[in-house]
């Protein structure tokens, strides 16, 4: 499950997962690196590409996984700090991250991502960085057309509409896979 902050991701991860046990459901990493880094920085992204990057391996992780964000959320986050600031750290940090998160992703049969829309906005809070949650969601968009950062077998599928109309689409995505 891919998207910005604020875009529905944990609201559909956890509606999916109250419907179907049969997942094990792998947290927004944000949840499980140092908590003394609450502000956006390339440190704090890149923690959390390669923790994200590392659980989706089968043998960290068997069996139905459903994710709340993977490499690519927080490849598309060093891009937008990189776009709004110059502050992504480093060439070879983005090199190195699209590479695990190239490589992550080949363990991944299904991408969904929560683009943003007028029609289902989500309003956040105002401590939730505005410009980088649109920068990056714009960003996150380019990736997923991009064979170089998704590789040639995942299937992205992009889901908007209300919750009901969410968890509809999610379930008959992945329902009997």
């Amino acid at each position: 499950m891919s998207g910005t902050h604020a875009s529905g991701k944990s609201t559909l991860v956890s509606d999916f997962a109250l419907r179907h046990p049969e997942f094990t459901v792998l947290p927004d990493p944000f949840e499980l690196v140092d908590e003394t880094w609450d502000t956006p920085s390339a440190g704090l992204f890149a923690a959390q590409l390669r923790l994200s990057a590392t659980r989706l391996s089968p043998e960290e992780s068997p069996g139905k996984l459903i994710a709340e964000r993977g490499p690519i959320d927080f490849l598309a986050y060093l891009l937008a700090l990189d776009e709004l600031s110059g502050m992504s750290g480093s060439d070879e940090i983005l090199e190195r991250s699209s590479a695990i998160t190239l490589e992550a992703l080949e363990h991944v049969d299904l991408l969904v991502v929560l683009p943003l829309t007028a029609r289902d906005a989500i309003v956040p809070d105002a401590d939730e960085h505005l410009a980088l949650r649109d920068t990056m969601n714009d960003v996150l968009l380019e990736l997923i057309d991009d064979p170089d950062v998704v590789g040639e077998h995942l299937e992205v599928v992009e889901i908007i509409g209300d919750r009901d109309r969410r968890l509809a689409a999610l379930e008959a995505l992945t329902v009997g896979r």
